[in-house]
Formats: C-alpha cells, structure tokens, sequence
C-alpha cells in the first residue's frame, strides 16, 4: 500500500468518526472522556493530517457512537466532503 493509499484509508475513517460524532450530538472533547482518549487525539484523527489509529481504539469509538465499525471504511464520505466544497 503506498503512502497516498495509506493516507486515505485515515482520512476516511477520521471523516467519518466527525460524521458519526456529530450525529450523536457530542463533542471532541466528550468522546475523548468517555473513552479516556485526549481530545486532541481526537481532532488530529477528525484532521486532514495522517493520524494512525488501532482497530482496538477504533472498535471502541464505534462502540461509543453507535456505529459497525465497517462504517467507518465507508468512502462515500469523501465524496460527500468533496460536494460541501464546490
């Protein structure tokens, strides 16, 4: 996988944890509480900029906003994201 395929995959999840974040109505800062995860680990995943993340930590975002963790692969979110800026 290159670097730019690599990328991608972090920046999809990160716009979709802020897409699912946003639906249940909460905060950076709440999930990072109810996760004990630092609300800036949260803003860089939800960023443009790279963030790695473990399925473990993924799997209890997803637990937390309700959601499959499959869904956080979705890449519809781009293009939706691609939309808002045109």
């Amino acid at each position: 996988m290159t670097n730019s395929k690599k990328d991608d995959i972090y920046n999809i999840i990160g716009k979709n944890i802020k897409k699912y974040r946003k639906r249940e109505g909460i905060t950076q800062r709440k999930l990072a509480e109810n996760l004990l995860l630092s609300d800036s680990f949260i803003a860089k995943l939800e960023s443009v900029t790279p963030q790695t993340i473990s399925i473990d930590t993924l799997l209890l975002i997803a637990n937390e906003l309700n959601e499959p963790i499959v869904s956080f692969f979705d890449e519809s979110v781009m293009e939706e994201s691609q939309k808002k800026d045109k």
